[in-house]
């Protein structure tokens, strides 16, 4: 991979962004320093070493980088520049942004450090630009794996691209601009309960709703879906349906109205209808479970065959201006 026109500068505009490793890597601070000590000879069980207050990092180029004699001078004084770090850190120090004309896009360069005392590969994660407010002015996924292994003690020069529909301002940040890494995108898909269900369900029952939750199929980044996992006919005819609701989003989803269908096992309308939610909110990355009673005279089938079904939300037609989940 060549680098071309970027890291040619010796001035930084961005700020410097820290966190400590088992937020990334999901093991404590004691794991990450156990599994990257080395015990000197004669010492091995002997008690943990005293991890350094603060820790250097040194220069680490991607081995397919193709840098040139000026690009290597440029890394070496970006790299010895940057500050300490503490132990077990991970950081995302922002060099300079550089935007594209033609495509909108930003290219930002900027040192992923490390001060394991281990080598690390990192997978996806979201990445933000913050301004120098702290307000977030793009956000994008990226499969941190292609940066490679990042030896222990280093720090490794990248080049970010945010895509235009990506980025949420069309101004370029200033001085005192931050990458940081979105912890929150890392947090496992959780079961988000309304106050109502915590009060009403038992806590073998949140248990059972939690372990469904856990055992549907991965979102896809940005997904939302709605899946059955209840129905039943009412003594007063009506039908009662129990879906999870489930956001894949960064972002918390409110809707306000939501038109559905029940399918029945031989591919029938069983019933249809639209549902005011007066703003129901499910949280970023969760899945709420929710009911939905069809009045009885809004089924379209006498005898159902409920062995199997399926509950979906009606597409709105093409004329319509609004969609039904926003």
């Amino acid at each position: 991979m060549g680098i071309f026109s970027f890291f040619k500068k010796t001035t930084k505009t961005g700020a410097d962004t820290t966190v400590e490793s088992s937020e990334l890597t999901g093991q404590t601070d004691e794991q990450e320093e156990l599994e990257g000590q080395e015990p000197e000879p004669g010492q091995e069980g002997a008690g943990q070493a005293e991890a350094p207050a603060e820790v250097g990092t040194s220069l680490s180029v991607h081995p397919d980088w193709e840098v040139s004699k000026e690009q290597e001078y440029v890394l070496k004084f970006l790299s010895n520049d940057l500050p300490k770090l503490k132990a077990n850190q991970l950081s995302l120090s922002g060099i300079d942004i550089e935007p594209e004309e033609k495509t909108g896009n930003w290219q930002v360069e900027a040192f992923l450090r490390s001060s394991l005392n281990k080598e690390i590969k990192l997978g996806s994660m979201e990445l933000l630009v913050l301004d120098s407010s702290g307000k977030p002015v793009a956000a994008q996924e990226f499969d941190m794996s292609e940066l490679g292994t990042i030896p222990a003690r280093s720090d490794r020069p990248w080049v970010f691209e945010f895509r235009k529909e990506n980025i949420r301002t069309e101004e370029v940040p200033g001085e005192g601009w931050k990458l940081t890494f979105n912890i929150k995108s890392l947090l496992p898909h959780m079961l988000d309960l309304d106050p109502t269900w915590k009060d009403a369900l038992t806590d073998d029952q949140k248990k059972v709703l939690a372990k469904a939750v856990s055992t549907l199929p991965k979102l896809k980044p940005g997904e939302v879906n709605v899946t059955g996992f209840q129905i039943r006919q009412l003594d007063n005819g009506a039908l009662a349906v129990s879906l999870l609701i489930r956001n894949g989003r960064k972002r918390n989803l409110v809707i306000e109205k939501i038109p559905l269908e029940v399918l029945d096992a031989q591919g029938r309308r069983v019933a249809a209808g639209s549902f005011n939610l007066d703003k129901l909110q499910v949280r970023a990355n969760t899945t709420k479970p929710w009911n939905f009673i069809f009045p009885k005279e809004m089924l379209l089938v006498d005898e159902p065959d409920f062995s199997r079904w399926t509950v979906r939300v009606i597409q709105p037609k093409k004329t319509d201006s609004k969609p039904p989940v926003q």
